[in-house]
């Protein structure tokens, strides 16, 4: 164990588990993950290695005898008629039967239904009514002669979540950990490995969490596939579920007026549709109206007086295009079903409060996932839960305000985005005015997102000013990353072909190359996309004979590739008769120096045939703070990372676009300055 899985085994004994233990106790098993770590948190929330691997032995055990698989559903049904009782784990649901007012219950993969369940019970576990829960059942088998009678009997039913846990004790073993190693546990928390993400990713990832801790939060998420989009509301926490876009009717989700029971929103803290995006899908209207009102007034009305609800609503969907294109042609919400954005629909998008920007999310690929301790997921289930209760909406007002010209609507988006990653990351009411404000900037992107866009959409929307203002008066304006990126398409309306023909001339001479040199300090935001050695330092390097980098972190392999394409962008626009002179001036590594010297020496053999004099020596008191590129030519250039300027990638596949084209790759966020000497 590192020292924070350490540190996190300490303070929350018996209420974690290695992450990657779900997979080794899965098998064949099709069981959501908070049903197995339900069961690895009865036996492996230790950091005992001896007690974990008993542990695993006896999940596996308790699941090759009572998980229900539906390919041996007939087996298991003549086990229990044979024993006349077994216990067994499957997914039951109950119907309310008119006729004699009592309630049947259905098991999902044991394939039987009918089964009689007393009204207490169903009483005490509502959600068996819609959606259908995960439980540990006992059963029994009671041959009758008589047709009518149902032969299964259910003698006892144990929902798998937490039945409850201690707030303030949560509260304070909070107080233990720093801002980075919190969010590193919620990382780890959700099955990811935070060494991979930067900070703005972590929080993007953990923005997914906000609707299980904020009451009526609505969100939406868009994006490419397989990037884990709806794993958190599928696998995650007993108290949401995923529902596909095709299946989500006026009935299934709200009230069914002919049977009069209420739908998942009465019973689930979030609701999530899945396959939300799709040009040719026709939403009944209906829905829609429903929906619009719902998420504005927290509220439905299907002719039986007006119901209240408190669920969260999540829409899923994937793009099919890339954030440029969306930008020039459409929009970002281009892939919405046109009923979502049209006169009507839109509507929808103006009540959500958070557009996450899925485009920015790695595919998922196994180096992401983590094999560190993180919360058991039905306990942090129930915290979350518990934080629905609390409202944080305001803890910004101490520090900063938002600017007058944002909407009420507006406002209520950025005050609840705000309020929930405050109680994912800051429960106890602790945070600084600067991670306030980190938290803040978050918020109103988030709803800037959806404003922007709406913006294309309707004109009949007017331009908002997203800023917010410090006790003293300064006001910082907020844009989104794809607004840095993105500048010529971004506020682009939809142009007939003679206009898109003149914008297209001025964006073409716009981004031609400029010759004139000039001192500035650059900003790039983590996950901005579209920066290259060639792009940020060629225009400044060109022309020079000798380049002096000083960088102490040229030691792991990806490092070293960071050299070696800084070296490749010189050889691209140098002459083939001109010699370049680079020497690098850095660390050298405590434990790997031989494999950090075998490296340099490659790229001074491969240097040689391209007409660049490559030689390298490490600083004599082993330490180097400042890091910079010097040319003889007279420019200076200061960068605070180093080269060390993007994110991990897959330097494996040979036939990603990210493995061959920096351009491609999100950066972590950085600042370089050019100065002339």
């Amino acid at each position: 164990m590192n020292t924070l899985d350490q540190k996190i085994n300490d303070h929350f004994q018996g209420l974690v588990v290695r992450k990657d233990l779900v997979k080794a106790v899965k098998g064949n098993a099709v069981v959501p993950s908070y049903v197995l770590e339900y069961l690895l948190g009865q036996y492996c929330a230790t950091s005992d290695e001896a007690t974990i691997q008993t542990g695993i032995e006896t999940v596996r055990e308790i699941l090759r005898k009572h998980y229900v698989h539906r390919s041996e559903a007939n087996l298991v049904r003549s086990e229990i008629a044979r024993l006349g009782r077994l216990k067994v784990i499957d997914r039951i649901e109950v119907d309310f039967v008119d006729d004699n007012g009592s309630h049947e219950a259905s098991f999902e993969n044991l394939g039987i239904s009918k089964v009689l369940i007393d009204a207490d019970t169903v009483k005490k576990n509502s959600k068996l009514l819609v959606g259908g829960v995960w439980c540990i059942a006992d059963l029994e088998y009671t041959p009758s002669e008589s047709k009518a009678v149902c032969p299964w009997i259910l003698t006892s039913l144990k929902p798998i979540q937490l039945s409850s846990f201690d707030h303030d004790n949560y509260l304070k073993m909070r107080r233990c950990f720093s801002t980075d190693e919190w969010i590193d546990l919620l990382m780890q928390s959700i099955g990811f490995n935070p060494e991979f993400f930067g900070k703005r990713s972590k929080l993007t990832q953990l923005s997914r969490l906000i609707p299980f801790c904020e009451r009526n939060y609505n969100l939406i998420e868009l994006g490419p596939k397989g990037t884990g989009k709806s794993h958190i509301y599928s696998e995650f926490s007993p108290h949401g579920t995923l529902v596909s876009g095709g299946e989500a009717t006026l009935a299934k989700l709200f009230i069914n007026n002919n049977s009069g029971k209420i739908g998942l929103v009465g019973y689930w803290d979030v609701v999530a549709l899945d396959e939300f995006a799709g040009k040719n899908k026709k939403p009944d209207i209906k829905l829609i109206d429903t929906l619009k009102n719902y998420m504005a007034n927290k509220s439905f009305n299907r002719g039986t007086g007006p119901q209240s609800a408190e669920a969260s609503m999540v829409f899923i969907g994937n793009t099919s295009h890339n954030v440029p294109y969306l930008l020039k042609h459409s929009d970002l919400f281009h892939d919405l079903p046109e009923n979502y954005r049209n006169a009507g629909g839109h509507a929808i998008l103006d009540r959500l409060h958070l557009f996450v920007p899925g485009w920015e999310m790695d595919n998922l690929r196994n180096e992401l996932f983590s094999d560190g301790y993180g919360f058991v997921v039905d306990y942090l289930a129930e915290v979350l839960r518990s934080l629905r209760d609390h409202d944080f909406s305001d803890r910004y007002s101490e520090h900063f305000s938002l600017s007058p010209d944002i909407s009420t609507r507006d406002r209520d988006g950025i005050n609840k985005t705000f309020a929930g990653l405050m109680k994912l990351l800051f429960p106890h009411g602790e945070a600084t005015r600067e991670e306030i404000e980190e938290v803040l900037k978050f918020a109103i992107e988030g709803r800037k997102r959806v404003k922007d866009q709406l913006m294309r959409i309707d004109a009949t929307y007017g331009k908002v000013s997203f800023a917010y203002r410090d006790k003293e008066g300064k006001e910082s304006l907020v844009k989104t990353l794809e607004e840095e990126e993105y500048p010529g398409f971004y506020y682009n309306k939809i142009l007939d072909e003679d206009s898109a023909a003149t914008v297209a001339v001025a964006q073409s001479i716009a981004a031609a190359p400029k010759t004139e040199l000039r001192e500035h300090h650059q900003t790039i935001q983590e996950n901005q996309r579209g920066i290259s050695f060639d792009s940020l330092l060629g225009p400044y390097l060109l022309g020079a004979r000798k380049i002096v980098i000083t960088d102490p972190y040229i030691r792991l392999f990806y490092q070293v590739r960071n050299l070696m394409e800084f070296i490749e962008m010189l050889v691209r626009q140098k002459k083939e008769d001109e010699v370049i002179s680079i020497d690098l001036i850095t660390v050298e590594d405590d434990y790997k120096c031989e494999q950090q010297l075998e490296s340099l020496e490659k790229i001074k053999e491969a240097c040689q045939m391209a007409g660049i004099e490559f030689k390298w020596e490490f600083a004599t008191n082993g330490s180097i703070h400042a890091r910079h590129i010097i040319t003889d030519h007279g420019w200076k250039i200061s960068l605070d990372r180093g080269l060390d300027i993007f994110q991990h990638y897959e330097m494996n596949d040979a036939l990603s676009l990210t493995n061959r084209l920096q351009q491609f790759r999100p950066c972590k966020a950085f600042e370089a300055t050019f100065i002339k000497l």
